[in-house]
């Protein structure tokens, strides 16, 4: 149980730990990131072509993916319509001409090619292929180190995020939504509960809850619990400048541990500046929140 833990744990805390001061170097650690992603999406696909019954285990991915997202995005949606009924979010802002979302859209779903390519190339079963696992495991730990770097020089301090009220709110809302959707999905699919609630902590993070899932439930769950984050970010870019007229609190919370990076801009031009604030702290909780919730669960 603790390895697993500890495996998250100590790359995240080690990372956080290390100063980072040069601008420049701050800027070579997020393209590092980025590059770790597709890495790792890449080292997931080929994991999946080495599955046993390949056709029937592709189906059980997207009939997964498919009920975890409905029950998790559906008991979201109506947690954080209450919270906004019983809290409104009041704004004076009005709406800015926004990036074209069908763009936004195209780039999250070229990872899904990222994917497919690992899946293709893993089809050919080269030997050297089989070393996937242990590929992937060295490539975790080193994106949890940069993730904590990334995190330890957020500029956020603990005060600033405890007194942004409103992305704490919405943060405790997603947290605690998700993890109940995640426990219908288990149920209504059969699965363990513990499996449930792992599969919901990923909170949209899809590149680190497919991998970590992937090494502690094999292919098919990891593939699914990406498949499903990734289909919140979609599903949030597409409703985001629609929710935030009616529900700010949902536009946000959506949004999950994306609200700080990629679906940032979209708050932004969006729901105004005033949104930032929240929309960090939001994705920042959660962040820090879903690798451990993750490891917890998947011990």
């Amino acid at each position: 149980m603790y390895s697993g833990l500890l495996i998250i744990l100590v790359p995240l805390i080690l990372g956080y730990l290390i100063p980072v001061k040069n601008r420049r170097l701050l800027h070579t650690v997020d393209r590092l990131l980025s590059a770790m992603v597709y890495v790792i999406l890449f080292i997931m696909g080929v994991s999946l072509a080495f599955l046993d019954n390949l056709s029937a285990n592709l189906l059980m991915i997207f009939k997964y993916t498919a009920v975890f997202f409905v029950c998790i995005f559906a008991v979201n949606l109506i947690a954080l319509w209450l919270l906004e009924r019983r809290k409104p979010w009041k704004t004076q802002f009005r709406q800015e001409k926004l990036p074209s979302r069908l763009g936004m859209a195209l780039d999250s779903l070229r990872l899904c090619g990222v994917v497919v390519g690992g899946f293709l190339l893993g089809l050919t079963q080269w030997h050297w292929l089989t070393y996937a696992s242990e590929a992937s495991e060295a490539a975790l730990i080193f994106l949890l180190v940069i993730v904590g770097i990334q995190l330890g020089n957020s500029s956020l301090t603990l005060r600033q995020i405890i007194l942004n009220r409103r992305g704490m709110m919405v943060a405790t809302v997603v947290g605690a939504t998700s993890l109940g959707g995640g426990l219908l999905a288990a149920l209504l699919l059969g699965l363990p509960l513990k499996t449930g609630l792992a599969m919901a902590s990923g909170y949209g993070w899809y590149s680190l809850s497919g991998i970590v899932l992937t090494d502690a439930f094999g292919p098919v769950i990891g593939s699914a619990a990406f498949f499903n984050d990734l289909a919140r970010e979609l599903c949030a870019i597409m409703l985001i400048p629609t929710l935030v007229r009616s529900s700010r609190s949902s536009a946000l919370g959506l949004c999950g541990a994306t609200s700080m990076d990629f679906t940032l801009p979209v708050l932004q031009r969006s729901g105004g500046l005033d949104m930032v604030p929240a929309a960090v702290v939001h994705g920042f909780v959660l962040s820090l929140v879903a690798p451990v919730l993750m490891a917890v669960f998947s011990s």
